[in-house]
């Protein structure tokens, strides 16, 4: 567990972000210094005909509401409110519309190839011996969780069994969160050792889930390992990552994610650089006390136009559609030709199919492009002319200023997660 005092002494200076990187060669990083963890894609919004899955993104939109409205009422209770991002606050529970309640599917969240772009997941074993889960590494929150053989609900899945862990001991406490279809998933608190990559994390406090959401039943991962600070933690406790680094079992303080149809990998104590070419971009979190991986200055282009500036941006693993307030949104989508309306209770826009846009983001260094084929979500319906675009104005409580980008953009990018340098990193994919 860790200590609010000590979490508010230990990293209390926010780092400003401002628009000018911090750009450091790694010249002696090599793979040997960390370790591979391959990821699977395990899900997409677009059908294999390229039809854009409506459905699937309502609960994509829903659920991501709903796992930072939880990050904010964490946030809130480790560290208080001081620590909100600027003009944050807690939102009612997001719900699903009429027509998709009772049918409950998991929106997803990213990792590499198996049904396009909206869930990346990889292997961990927990307990001695240790027991395999596909686990969806999250940037957006910070807990672990899987199912426990006790849970009659959780079908589909590998099931977390204490009794055969040598090292699997019971924690006072309980863990609860609600969801968008208006179910839970709950359980208790156990410890045990958690090995992601060969970087084993003993005494790891992990969520064991004996009640599981409908919303949950066809997700292809066991479970979400949150990659996120401390701060977030609705376990109140360390994530994974910072207890690997507590015990030295992590070589290097950051962790990398490249996401692509293939060869895709989360790379644990450094970078690898035999995925990215030049230098690593790094840009100061805004603040350490917020738990997100947030960095400012942002601008965003479409067409080599500039279309938005100075605002801030969550860099979400498990998160597939960007969002922006929105009243950014909209005007963003108003600089796009041709684009309009799809579905206005969601925020969602679409655009002729051939002719979507370049779209590119800054932090006032390189200018990292979305290819058209990355931003489009697939077509309206079949047959038709219209794309959705890969971009909602969705409010997720952060206020009027706070972008989210998750594998839509990490796609484009080698992204790396900085614990040591307190800040997010780019560079160019080899």
């Amino acid at each position: 567990m860790f200590c609010k005092a000590t979490l508010i002494s230990t990293i209390a200076l926010a780092l400003l972000s401002t628009a000018t990187p911090i750009t450091r060669d790694e010249p002696s990083v090599t793979t040997s210094t960390g370790i591979r963890v391959p990821l699977n894609k395990r899900g997409s919004l677009k059908s294999a005909d390229g039809i854009f899955n409506h459905d699937k993104a309502i609960r994509e939109l829903v659920k991501l509401k709903n796992k930072h409205r939880q990050n904010l009422i964490n946030l809130e209770r480790n560290v208080g409110r001081d620590a909100f991002p600027l003009g944050a606050e807690i939102k009612a529970l997001a719900t699903l519309p009429a027509h998709l309640l009772g049918n409950g599917k998991r929106g997803a969240v990213p990792l590499t190839d198996q049904n396009d772009d909206l869930e990346w997941t990889g292997p961990i074993t927990i307990g001695t011996p240790g027991q395999n889960f596909t686990i969806d590494f999250d940037t957006g929150s910070s807990d672990l969780w899987v199912p426990v053989a006790s849970c009659d609900s959780c079908k589909n899945h590998t099931l977390f069994d204490p009794a055969k862990s040598s090292t699997s001991q019971t924690v006072n406490g309980t863990f609860s969160i609600q969801y968008g279809d208006g179910s839970s998933a709950s359980g208790n608190r156990h410890s045990d050792t958690v090995t992601v990559g060969g970087v084993a994390a003993k005494g790891q406090i992990f969520a064991a889930v004996s009640k599981e959401s409908a919303a949950f039943t066809d997700d292809p991962s066991d479970g979400v390992l949150g990659l996120g600070f401390p701060a977030l933690s609705n376990l109140n406790t360390n994530p994974f990552f910072f207890t690997a680094l507590e015990q030295g079992a992590a070589p290097e303080g950051s962790f990398a994610f490249k996401l692509d149809q293939s060869g895709s990998e989360l790379f644990i104590g450094g970078t690898n650089p035999s995925l990215y070419t030049g230098d690593v971009e790094y840009h100061n979190l805004t603040s350490t006390l917020s738990g997100f991986w947030q960095i400012g200055g942002a601008a965003v282009s479409v067409q080599g136009q500039q279309a938005a500036s100075g605002f801030e941006t969550i860099i979400d693993s498990g998160s597939t559609i960007m969002t922006a307030p929105p009243a950014a949104a909209a005007a963003f989508w108003g600089k796009v030709k041709g684009a309009k309306v799809f579905d206005k209770d969601e925020g969602l826009w679409s655009v002729p199919c051939d002719s979507f846009p370049e779209v590119a983001f800054s932090w006032g260094g390189k200018t990292w492009t979305i290819s058209p084929e990355d931003f489009n979500a697939g077509q309206t319906e079949d047959g038709s002319k219209d794309c959705v675009g890969a971009l909602a104005g969705s409010d997720l409580g952060f206020g009027n200023s706070t972008w989210l980008l998750g594998d839509t953009f990490m796609k484009s990018v080698y992204t790396v997660f900085s614990v040591d340098k307190k800040a997010v990193g780019f560079a160019q994919l080899a």
